[in-house]
């Protein structure tokens, strides 16, 4: 269309050559070359062999320091090393701090709630720590209600204690050895919750236990929550880490110790236990898939508990307990008898 100059309008020409097209500048260059080789399992930290060598370079550079670790050593024998403030862990509970404060296990501070209510513990607590120095804070409830953790019910008194350094389950069975006591240890197979940790360790530590086992993988450790259902006993009784738990099991059998599964299944009947005089190691499965097929295959028997035929099955901690009374009887028994 043209105007009466006969010139062609503004705008009503299409143009028909494209000019350059601007390119990205190499923007998406990085996108297509991708992130790079993926790194080796043991460099990444998160994952269980990055842990793992993470674990070896500590060990290596804690035993090539000259001096030796100075720092108190619980009443189980089991040293605890301070480490940074974000690896400590809150213990809970009147019973559980007053156990780790009589044990001189290492502390950085102890909460106290405002207006709590005082009573010998409390006032225990506070005596030991005046004595040891160690710095005592008063907080709100809110504030030690988080310190504690969901759902905890930490009586209005939180320790602050540094990680637990586990003892080695050979070092644990040789001071046993060498006592004068006939060993009875306690080993977990698959166990991950720590409250039935910390029951295990409380009836190891009232039915004459001289330790715990756990695996490196695929099991519990000693948190504060297991710290507060052992209510204190697990500043008596040591917690050995086994880096695994079949050999460890075959290691002792070695040394002349039993292994003896539980499991509902087992063709032994617990009631008047024959192996009960003598070294004795129970290995206690996880509730719901029991022991392993290694593990199962490495004892020298498989217990059972009996129980009603309305009840599928006990609790690991319950199970354990059970066990380690009736063991704790028959050898009471049979030095009544001597």
């Amino acid at each position: 269309m043209k105007n009466s100059g006969g010139k062609p309008r503004a705008g009503a020409v299409r143009k028909s050559k494209k000019g350059a097209q601007v390119g990205t500048g190499g923007h998406g260059r990085k996108a297509l070359e991708g992130r790079g080789p993926t790194p080796k399992a043991e460099d990444r930290d998160y994952h269980p062999a990055g842990k793992a060598k993470a674990l070896r370079e500590r060990a290596a550079a804690k035993a090539a320091r000259s001096g030796r670790d100075t720092a108190p050593r619980g009443a189980s024998g089991a040293s605890r090393r301070a480490k940074s403030g974000d690896e400590s862990e809150i213990v809970t509970g009147r019973n559980s701090v007053l156990e780790a404060l009589r044990a001189d296990i290492p502390a950085s501070t102890l909460y106290v709630a405002a207006r709590v209510e005082f009573d010998d513990r409390m006032k225990e607590i506070l005596s030991i720590a005046t004595g040891r120095g160690i710095p005592i804070l008063e907080v709100m409830r809110p504030e030690l209600d988080r310190l504690a953790g969901r759902d905890a019910v930490h009586q209005g008194v939180a320790l602050k204690v540094p990680p637990y350094e586990y003892a080695h389950p050979g070092e644990l069975l040789d001071r046993t050895l060498r006592s004068s006591e006939t060993p009875l240890f306690v080993a977990l197979d698959g166990i991950t919750d720590p409250r039935n940790l910390g029951a295990i360790i409380r009836s190891a530590a009232a039915f004459g236990g001289q330790g715990v086992i756990v695996p490196q993988r695929r099991s519990v450790g000693m948190t504060a929550a297991a710290w507060k259902t052992s209510a204190g006993a697990a500043a008596r009784t040591p917690v050995a880490m086994a880096p695994n738990l079949t050999q460890t099991l075959k290691d002792f059998k070695k040394a002349g110790v039993f292994v003896l599964g539980l499991d509902g299944g087992g063709d032994v009947s617990l009631p008047g236990l024959s192996f009960a005089d003598r070294p004795v190691v129970i290995v206690v499965g996880s509730e719901g898939k029991g022991l392993s097929r290694l593990v199962t295959e490495t004892c020298d028997a498989v217990v059972s508990i009996p129980i009603s035929a309305a009840t599928e099955s006990l609790n690991a901690g319950i199970a354990a307990s059970v066990t380690l009374y009736e063991i704790a009887k028959l050898r009471a028994e049979a030095r009544a008898a001597k």
